[in-house]
């Protein structure tokens, strides 16, 4: 089911959530709507679903190329899935998960024969095949996330939306369950919509990544367009760690400091620009490289994981100017670094913007 947003707006009192919203969403896609807090997703999320309305001056929203913008929520045919669950705590997991189909009226609600065969269909898919006697108190907080996603999945719903799903799982849970939900998506096709605020989940999880602030949409694209080609510094620093650094742009060539690098940004026939570089494309060496490099110190080592994260001060620069490395474990151990160390930097890439971008 193919899902259109046509020029949504969104006041609430003075406060403009949205600003005129276009969006298209492809039949069967995972779709991920990601930004911090504020930025209009969960607003517009529940635009889609039925559950807000939007401004007179908008035009509407599209289920299959059918304008859906009046109708209320329960005749969307979505699948809605919160953050907390929402499971009935009086309810076993069994009528939890029938509890959609078993509310219809009389002449739409399937036999019980069928209801039963297909709730035990869905336990299985998420996994909880056995436990349709117990109550939500009696599950872990995923396996609560999972109910709560077969119940949506039950009445066959066009669309599926999802609002930070796994927001209140811990760090650990939310991994398995994340590969879990793209393994599920896979298997069911179903058009899915999920609001999160978590970069890795978006870019792990998505087919494509809507970038939202203020209400507005920064960029749209695949996983790996939106990390390495950012629309606008925005985009760039929301997307993980970055330096930023002040650049001079001279016939087309970006200087910091003693480096300089060319530019095909046209906007960037200018003197001043700003320069964001990834802390893993920075390279560490102990002896200064023939390539253009400049000097820092290091001033803390933090090993996390199977990475290395180094912060340093630049030596070439007045203000001394931090910056944060990520090194592997192999270099890191290769360089055998300590604090206070003074190393030599190159640049792998970055990526430059107007300073009017930032």
């Amino acid at each position: 089911m193919k899902v259109e947003v046509k020029n949504i707006s969104k006041t609430f009192g003075n406060f403009t959530a949205l600003h005129g919203i276009d969006l298209e969403v492809q039949s069967g896609e995972l779709l991920a709507l990601l930004g911090p807090s504020g930025s209009g997703k969960t607003t517009l999320l529940r635009i889609i679903a039925g559950l807000e309305t939007p401004d007179p001056s908008s035009k509407g929203i599209y289920f299959g190329g059918e304008d859906v913008t009046f109708r209320s929520a329960k005749d969307r045919g979505v699948g809605f899935v919160f953050q907390h669950y929402a499971l009935f705590r009086h309810m076993t997991v069994f009528d939890n998960v029938a509890f959609g189909l078993q509310i219809r009226p009389s002449s739409q609600r399937p036999p019980k024969e069928e209801i039963r065969q297909r709730v035990h269909k869905l336990l299985e898919l998420v996994q909880l095949d056995g436990l349709e006697k117990r109550f939500p108190s009696q599950l872990s907080g995923g396996q609560r996330q999972r109910v709560s996603l077969a119940r949506a999945l039950a009445v066959e719903p066009k669309v599926l939306l999802l609002d930070e799903p796994f927001g209140a799982l811990d760090a650990k849970v939310r991994k398995e369950l994340r590969r879990w939900l793209r393994h599920l998506h896979q298997e069911i096709h179903v058009t899915s919509i999920f609001v999160t605020h978590d970069q890795e989940e978006a870019l792990e999880l998505a087919d494509r990544v809507v970038i939202m602030n203020g209400g507005k949409i920064e960029q749209i694209g695949t996983a790996e367009e939106v990390y390495e080609s950012p629309a606008n510094p925005f985009v760039f620093n929301f997307l993980g760690n970055v330096n930023t650094f002040s650049s001079q742009v001279i016939d087309g060539t970006a200087h910091i400091g003693s480096l300089s690098f060319d530019t095909e940004d046209k906007r960037l026939n200018e003197n001043e620009a700003v320069a964001f570089i990834r802390p893993h494309e920075l390279q560490v060496y102990r002896n200064e490289p023939p390539s253009s490099s400049f000097k820092a110190k290091v001033v803390h080592l933090q090993p996390i994981g199977s990475v290395v994260r180094i912060e340093l001060i630049r030596e070439d620069d007045d203000r001394h100017q931090s910056l944060e490395v990520e090194l592997t474990r192999e270099r890191y151990r290769e360089l055998n670094l300590h604090k206070n160390d003074v190393v030599f930097l190159t640049v792998n890439r970055l990526h430059v913007f107007p300073p009017h971008d930032s």
